[in-house]
């Protein structure tokens, strides 16, 4: 088999596993279903409080935490309607919408021709713009976000223990946001000045920060956004509820490192039993390159190998999802 026939094959299985990527994952991960159980919970309608209402004993005062609890949930659902423009800022892109489709109609134009000219046929090259105009766009937004939220997670707890301070000393939350946004780390920096930027725009606190879990989905964010609206709307220990918050995520933090050196000897253990396949194929390539090559140069040995393709990308993905753990 020539270069351009290989080409071909992996272009096959790098297309079907994109779209088992796209269309199958989030049923088997759980993503379809929490988003289901989102909004079955942001469909509960409950008795609410009163404007100008004070609570005058501790039933009352559990009631209106229940109802803000309720009404941070509402606004968390829309996390699952999460539009083009907020997962281009989860990746921390400065690119408009337009822009991204422009982009993204290059690469589908580029991949389009590229294929067209190194197979010679128009049904292979029709999967050009599906890989550059939504595969490649798309995981490029995943990577990007995932990494940043990962960077994120590690710098909120230090911003948090910030807040901390400054509200023990005396000074108002929205000077120590302020202080974050000026002094903090990136990505928390420019996170923190949009809650400032609202504010200036005629946001009130609570109100800014419920819209930080929309741009960071992550369960510290919405932890804080609860802390934070239940004490402007309730009143109480600002300061200790972020002492526990703190805590609270330092220990999560503690416990994902705890799972990652436990699954650091399996996930070892997966990619050799990846990776041997391929080895192996390679060595005997390098020995005996005519035992080998009827893997390509004939009809049943491509489509063996296309086969034996698909077998090694479920592998590593059921392989993956056993030392996958969520914390």
């Amino acid at each position: 088999m020539d270069i351009r026939s290989a080409f071909i094959i992996l272009l096959t299985v790098f297309t079907v596993a994109g779209g088992f990527y796209v269309l199958v994952y989030p049923y088997l991960t759980g993503e379809a279903f929490a988003e289901k159980r989102r909004e079955q919970i942001a469909s509960k309608s409950g008795p609410r409080r009163a404007p100008g209402e004070r609570p005058v004993d501790a039933a009352a005062r559990r009631k209106q935490v229940a109802d803000s609890l309720r009404e941070v949930e509402e606004r968390s659902a829309e996390k699952a309607k999460v539009s083009l423009e907020t997962r281009i800022a989860q990746a921390g892109l400065t690119v408009s919408k337009n822009q991204f489709f422009m982009i993204s109609g290059a690469l589908a134009i580029f991949f389009g021709l590229l294929l067209l000219v190194v197979s010679r046929n128009p049904l292979v090259a029709l999967a050009g713009p599906v890989i550059g105009g939504f595969g490649l766009p798309n995981f490029a937004l995943r990577f990007l976000s995932k990494r940043r939220l990962k960077k994120f997670t590690q710098e909120f707890p230090n911003a948090i223990d910030v807040i901390i301070r400054g509200v023990k000393a005396g000074l108002p939350l929205g000077d120590t946001l302020r202080m974050i946004a000026s002094e903090g780390h990136e990505p928390v920096r420019s996170e923190f000045r949009q809650i400032v930027e609202s504010q200036t725009l005629g946001l009130t606190v609570s109100e800014a920060v419920e819209r930080m879990p929309l741009r960071i989905p992550t369960a510290e964010t919405n932890y804080f956004a609860i802390v934070v609206s239940i004490q402007q709307k309730t009143g109480g220990n600002l300061g200790e509820a972020l002492t526990n918050l703190s805590t609270v995520m330092r220990e999560r933090k503690k416990m994902r490192d705890k799972v990652k050196s436990f699954s650091a000897e399996a996930k070892a253990s997966a990619a050799i039993i990846g990776l041997l396949p391929v080895i192996v194929a390679f060595l005997l390539y390098l020995t005996s390159p005519h035992f080998i090559e009827l893997l390509w140069s004939t009809k049943q040995g491509r489509g063996m190998l296309v086969v034996a393709a698909l077998l090694e990308a479920g592998g590593g993905f059921v392989m993956k999802k056993m030392i996958d753990f969520e914390v």
